[in-house]
């Protein structure tokens, strides 16, 4: 499984707006091929959210990319007033998993 994070400098005062994006749904993401889950981490310190999606493997994640779904979830991009520089995408592959027994 690999985890794909997404880190976005969202502005303060653009927070609710950010993440009412994802409120509404993530429906072109979830019914994809190879698509495990979603995340969407408000930052505490920094003004990074991090938008985490997880994949069975790296192929169903570049399928996504390259998917219609994945340009129609990227179609209406919000102004460049909500951030405060430029985003970058960090790829993991997941060697441990633990959960609460």
């Amino acid at each position: 499984m690999i985890s794909v994070e997404n880190h976005i400098p969202v502005k303060k005062e653009f927070g609710e707006a950010f993440e009412a994006r994802f409120k509404s749904g993530t429906r072109h993401v979830q019914d994809s091929p190879g698509f495990v889950r979603n995340e969407v981490l408000r930052p505490i310190k920094g003004e990074h959210y991090i938008v985490r999606t997880y994949w069975e493997s790296m192929e169903s994640f570049e399928q996504w990319t390259k998917s219609e779904a994945f340009k129609q979830a990227h179609s209406n991009t919000p102004s460049g007033e909500m951030f405060g520089g430029k985003s970058f995408l960090t790829i993991h592959e997941v060697v441990v998993q633990t959960t609460k027994a």
